[in-house]
C-alpha cells in the first residue's frame, strides 16, 4: 500500500422538513407525538378523487431557505409524480419535483479549522412531501403511522464537495443553524425534523493511475455522531473492498446502505434505483410555480446575517476565539442577545464571558434561552460594565448573574445586597497590605531577594490581602500596591 493514497468523496443529500401549520398539500395539523393516523385526510391518505392544494408558506419557507444558500430561484418549477410503491406512501407515488427545481445551482460556505472557510457547491434545492412511518415493534407484523405522509419537506443537494467526515459534519451543523436562524425549520433532529443521507466513494491513487469506488448511500441518518462516523467506516470499508477484489464504479451499480448505530457499521440494503426506475411524470392536479419579483422581494426580505458570517465578524470585530464566536452564534436569540448588551456600551469580551460561562448553562438546566431566564441585555450589559471598572470582580460577577436569574433583580442591587462591591480605596488597602507585610516577613525576603519561590511568596501576599478583606479588594490595585512597595 506504500503507493497508494486516497482522496474521501461525498456529497450529500438533506431533506429538512418545513415549519409550517400544516401539511404540505392538505389541511392536516402537524404536530409530533400524536396518537398514530390521528392526522390523516382522503388527500394524505391517497384516497381516489382526492385533489392537493399547495401550502403557500411552505413554498415561501423553501424559496427563503434557497435564497441564504445563494441558489438561483427558478421562475418557473414544477411538480412531479415520483412512483414506487410503499406501504407508508398510499397512493403509491411522491409529489415532489424533478428537472425543474425550486432553487439551484447554489453554494453553502462552512467554518474550518484555524479560522478557515470552505465553499460547498448546492446542486439543487427542491420541495418534496415526505411519507408516513413504518413500526416494527408490534412483534410478527409490522404497523404504519401515516401523521408524517404528507410533510413538507425540503431536499438539498450537494456537489460532492466534501472530503473528510469532519466536513460533513461541519456541513450538516451549519445548515442546521442556517434554517434555524432563518425560522424555516425548527430542525430537531429527535422529531426528524432533518435527515441526511451521504453519497460517499473514494478516488484512489496506484501505480500511476486513477481508480473510483462504487458509490454508497447510507440512508436516513438522523444525528451529527452518525453522519460523521457513516462516512468515516464507509471510507475503510471501500477502501477494504477496493484492496480484496479491485472493484471500481464501472465493474458496480450504486448501492444503498442503513446505518447499524449499535455495531457503528453500514449494512448493505440494495442497489440503487436510478431516475428512470421512479417513472417521473408532471403531476397534472397542480399547477406550477412562477414567483413574481414583488413575491420574491417579500420573502427576500426575510433573509439575516447567516451564523457563519457572524462567527467571522464576532472574530475580526469583537476579537472573540472562534470557539466563542461559534457558542454564541449557534442560536440566533442568543446572538441578537450579545450584540444588544454591547451595542449598549458593555466590553464584548466581558459579555461573552458572563453568557458563555454561566449565562447558557443556566438557560440549558431550566430548558430555556436567556431572555426566557428573565435576563435582559440592559442588565446583563451593566453587570459587565460593573466587571469593566472594578466595582466588582469576575467571580462575583457570575454570583450576580445567579442572583439576577433568580430574583429578577439589577446588578446593582444585587451587588450591594451581597456585598460583593470591591474595595478600592488605595489608602484603605495600602494599610492592610503594610499590615500583611509586617506579618509575613519571610515572604517579603524571598520576594525582594528573588528568590526561587519569589512568584509564589507574592500569590501568598495577595491571598492574604484578600483574606483579611473578606475577598473584597480590588485585586488590580493590589498588586500594583505591592510592586511599587517591594520593587517587584
Amino acid at each position: 500500500m506504500s503507493d497508494l493514497t486516497y482522496k474521501i468523496i461525498v456529497g450529500l443529500e438533506i431533506h429538512v422538513q418545513l415549519n409550517t401549520r400544516t401539511k404540505m398539500f392538505c389541511g392536516c395539523a402537524l404536530s409530533f407525538g400524536e396518537e398514530a393516523n390521528s392526522r390523516v385526510c382522503p388527500v394524505c391518505l391517497g384516497l381516489p378523487g382526492a385533489l392537493p392544494v399547495m401550502n403557500e408558506q411552505a413554498v415561501e419557507n423553501a424559496i427563503l431557505a434557497a435564497m441564504a444558500l445563494n441558489c438561483e430561484i427558478a421562475s418557473f418549477t414544477k411538480w412531479d409524480r415520483k412512483g414506487y410503491y410503499y406501504p407508508d406512501l398510499p397512493k403509491n407515488y411522491q409529489i415532489s419535483q424533478y428537472d425543474l427545481p425550486l432553487g439551484g445551482p447554489g453554494y453553502i460556505e462552512i467554518p474550518l479549522d484555524g479560522g478557515k472557510t470552505k465553499r460547498v457547491r448546492i446542486r439543487r434545492a427542491h420541495l418534496e412531501e415526505d411519507a408516513g412511518k413504518n413500526l416494527h415493534t408490534s412483534g410478527y407484523h409490522s404497523q404504519v403511522d401515516l401523521n408524517r405522509a404528507g410533510t413538507p419537506l425540503l431536499e438539498i443537494v450537494t456537489e460532492p464537495d466534501l472530503n473528510s467526515p469532519e466536513q460533513v459534519r461541519a456541513l450538516a451543523v451549519e445548515l442546521q443553524r442556517i434554517v434555524r436562524y432563518l425560522g424555516v425549520s425548527e430542525a430537531d433532529m429527535q422529531k426528524g425534523h432533518m435527515r441526511f443521507e451521504p453519497n460517499v466513494n473514494l478516488v484512489i491513487e496506484r501505480g500511476g493511475q486513477q481508480f473510483k469506488t462504487p458509490i454508497a448511500e447510507v440512508k436516513n441518518l438522523n444525528s451529527f455522531r452518525a453522519l460523521e462516523r457513516s462516512v468515516a467506516y464507509e471510507a475503510r470499508r471501500q477502501l477494504d473492498d477496493f484492496l480484496e477484489t479491485g472493484r471500481t464504479m464501472q465493474m458496480g451499480n450504486k448501492s444503498t446502505r442503513g446505518w447499524d448505530d449499535v455495531n457503528e457499521v453500514t449494512v448493505l440494503q440494495r442497489e440503487k434505483e436510478e431516475a428512470h426506475d421512479y417513472r417521473y411524470f408532471p403531476d397534472p392536479d397542480l399547477v406550477p410555480v412562477t414567483p413574481s419579483e414583488p413575491w420574491l422581494a417579500k420573502i427576500r426580505s426575510r433573509l439575516c446575517e447567516l451564523p457563519v458570517q457572524r462567527e467571522v465578524r464576532y472574530v475580526q470585530e469583537y476579537g472573540l476565539s472562534a470557539y466563542d464566536a461559534g457558542v454564541l452564534t449557534a442560536d440566533r436569540s442568543t446572538a441578537d442577545f450579545f450584540e444588544e448588551a454591547v451595542k449598549l456600551g458593555a466590553s464584548a469580551k466581558r459579555v461573552c464571558n458572563l453568557l458563555t460561562q454561566l449565562g447558557l448553562k443556566l438557560a440549558k438546566d431550566r430548558n430555556s434561552d436567556l431572555a426566557g431566564l428573565g435576563l435582559d441585555p440592559a442588565g446583563v450589559a451593566d453587570l459587565a460594565k460593573m466587571i469593566e471598572a472594578g466595582t466588582i470582580s469576575a467571580s462575583a460577577g457570575n454570583t450576580i448573574l445567579t442572583a439576577m436569574v433568580e430574583t429578577g433583580k439589577k446588578p446593582d442591587a444585587l451587588a450591594e445586597e451581597l456585598n460583593l462591591i470591591q474595595k478600592s480605596d488605595v489608602g484603605e488597602l495600602e494599610r492592610i497590605l503594610d499590615q500583611v507585610l509586617a506579618e509575613n516577613e519571610a515572604s517579603v525576603t524571598e520576594i525582594t531577594t528573588g528568590g526561587k519561590k519569589a512568584q509564589k511568596a507574592r500569590g501568598y501576599l495577595m491571598g492574604q490581602v484578600m483574606q483579611k478583606t473578606k475577598g473584597q479588594a480590588n485585586p488590580k490595585i493590589v498588586a500594583d500596591l505591592l510592586s511599587k512597595k517591594l520593587g517587584s
